[in-house]
């Protein structure tokens, strides 16, 4: 038992090393998220949940190939929308850690793979498919066509989301008109 204590303790002090010497690509300028926006960048960062993810810590395998471990956000407060499962693909929010030896911590997860599918409410349904493209089944004068995560929040076509909760059949969606529930259609 000793040993396997000593193995993961030199595995968690190697990943730890490796994190902080990668450099990280600057992030890229993106436009047409709305008018404030235009000059933010996008600071999310995505990847794949590694087979290193644990109860209180992410390793996330970037899509620039990169191996990130992190912990994850203060505990009184979830940060995990649609949970951890490895292999799902993820945008993460990353708060650097304050100390040269604190860790870096997953302020925001979103399970980009729980994410996409087919969603209802009484008034709209729609389907979040891969490469941001929106199918809406309903006909509506300013239907969904496009999605995307950026910065954390949903951008649905033009309208911005906090996801308030997001489960295998259920997304909360909230912004300044209120909370909008949605289920997962089959």
């Amino acid at each position: 038992m000793k040993r396997l204590i000593y193995i993961f303790a030199a595995l968690l002090v190697i990943g730890i090393s490796g994190c902080k010497e990668q450099k990280k690509p600057a992030p890229e300028v993106l436009s047409g998220v709305g008018e404030d926006s235009l000059e933010m960048a996008d600071t999310t960062v995505y990847g794949v949940c590694g087979e290193g993810t644990a109860m209180h810590s992410l390793e996330l395998i970037t899509n620039n190939g990169d191996t990130l471990l992190m912990g994850m956000g203060d505990d009184s407060i979830p940060c995990v929308r649609g949970g951890l499962s490895v292999g799902d693909r993820l945008a993460v929010i990353i708060q650097k850690g304050g100390e040269e030896d604190e860790w870096d911590k997953a302020s925001l997860v979103i399970n980009l793979t729980t994410l996409m599918g087919k969603w209802t409410a009484l008034d709209k349904t729609f389907e979040l498919q891969e490469g941001g493209v929106v199918v809406s089944t309903v006909v509506e004068p300013h239907p969904l066509t496009e999605w995307k995560i950026f910065n954390g929040h949903l951008v649905l076509s033009a309208d911005t989301f906090d996801i308030y909760e997001l489960g295998a059949d259920s997304l909360y969606l909230e912004n300044k008109a209120g909370i909008f529930a949605y289920k997962r259609m089959k």
